[in-house]
C-alpha cells in the first residue's frame, strides 16, 4: 500500500513497468481543449514500446508514479498510448503542473538521489557577526575621538562633534534608503569616519602651520581652512566618482558598501568644511583669543 499525495493508500504492485530513465522529457502546459493546466511527457523507444503495453492492457486503471518510493500522482488511462508521447490531466493549476514536471524529470536521472551530509545553521553567526562588526565600529569611533583631543585640543573636540554629527547624518540618510546595516556597510561607515579624521587633521595641522609662520589667529583660521578647503574636495571627488562607479557596476555585499561610503563622502563635506569651520568661528567671535589652542 502506498500514499498518492493527501488522499487515500492505494495498492500497488511491487514491480516497475515503465523506468524514469526511459522518459526523455516533461512539461507544464495548459490543455487547448479543456483550457486546463496539464502535465505532457515524451518516452524514447524503449519507455514507448514498454508503456504502450501497459496502458493497452489497463485502460480505466490508475497508472502510479512512483518517486523515491513515494506515489507522487496516480492517473487513470483513458486510452491506450502507443506513440510515446501522453497527456496528465487532474485539475492542476499552474504550480502543481510545474511541480509534477519537475520531479517526472527528476525521475529520468540516472543517479537516485540521497542525502550525503545535512547541516542546519541558526542566526548566531550572523547575530556574532553583527555584534563584531558594531564593535570594531564603536571602538575604532572612540579611539578617533581620543586621538583628536589628545593632539589639537579645543579643535580636535570641535572636530569629534562633527563626526559625531557625520555618523548621524550617514545613519539618518540610509535609514531614508531603507537600507540595511551589513557588515560592508558597517565598513563603510568606518572607513568613512577615518577619512572624516583626515580631512580634519589636514585642517588643523594647516591652521598650525600657520601660526607657526606668525600669522594673528584669525588670519591663522581663515588661511589654514582656504589651503586645506582645495585638497580636501579633490580628493573627496575621486573617491566619490570611484564609489559611485562600484555601486553602478557592482553586486550585493559591494554596492551596499559602495553606498555607504557614497553618502558619508557627501557628509563628510559637510560636516569637515561647514560644521567645524562654524564651531570654530562661533568660538573665535566669543572668545577673541590672542592664540590658539592647536
Amino acid at each position: 500500500m502506498a500514499t498518492a499525495g493527501d488522499g487515500p493508500p492505494l495498492p500497488v504492485y511491487d514491480h516497475v513497468d515503465v523506468d524514469g530513465t526511459d522518459l526523455t522529457n516533461a512539461g507544464a502546459v495548459i490543455d487547448s481543449q479543456s483550457g486546463e493546466w496539464a502535465v505532457t511527457f515524451t518516452f524514447d523507444s524503449v519507455g514507448t514500446h514498454a508503456f504502450s503495453t501497459v496502458t493497452q492492457a489497463n485502460v480505466g486503471r490508475r497508472f502510479a508514479i512512483v518517486l523515491d518510493n513515494k506515489v507522487i500522482e496516480a492517473p487513470v488511462i483513458r486510452s491506450p498510448i502507443t506513440g510515446g508521447n501522453g497527456q496528465i490531466t487532474g485539475g492542476f493549476d499552474a504550480q502543481k503542473a510545474t511541480d509534477l514536471a519537475l520531479m517526472l524529470r527528476a525521475g529520468a536521472l540516472p543517479a537516485p538521489l540521497s542525502v550525503m551530509e545535512q547541516r542546519t545553521i541558526g542566526p548566531s553567526l550572523g547575530a556574532d557577526s553583527i555584534r563584531a562588526g558594531m564593535l570594531s565600529l564603536a571602538a575604532g569611533f572612540v579611539f578617533v575621538i581620543l586621538f583628536m583631543a589628545l593632539f589639537y585640543g579645543r579643535f580636535g573636540w570641535y572636530a569629534n562633534v562633527a563626526l559625531l554629527a557625520n555618523l548621524v547624518l550617514m545613519v539618518a540618510i540610509l535609514s531614508l534608503f531603507e537600507a540595511t546595516l551589513t557588515l560592508p556597510g558597517m565598513a563603510g561607515m568606518l572607513l568613512t569616519l577615518g577619512m572624516a579624521v583626515d580631512a580634519n587633521i589636514l585642517i588643523n595641522e594647516r591652521i598650525r602651520e600657520e601660526v607657526a609662520r606668525g600669522r594673528t589667529p584669525l588670519a591663522a583660521m581663515q588661511a589654514g581652512f582656504e589651503r586645506a578647503t582645495s585638497t580636501i574636495v579633490d580628493s573627496n571627488a575621486t573617491a566619490l566618482l570611484a564609489h559611485v562607479m562600484l555601486f553602478v557596476f557592482g553586486t550585493g555585499p559591494v554596492r551596499g558598501f559602495a553606498l555607504t561610503i557614497t553618502i558619508g563622502i557627501v557628509t563628510t563635506l559637510f560636516t569637515t568644511l561647514l560644521l567645524s569651520r562654524l564651531l570654530m568661528v562661533r568660538w573665535y567671535a566669543l572668545t577673541r583669543p590672542t592664540s590658539l589652542p592647536v
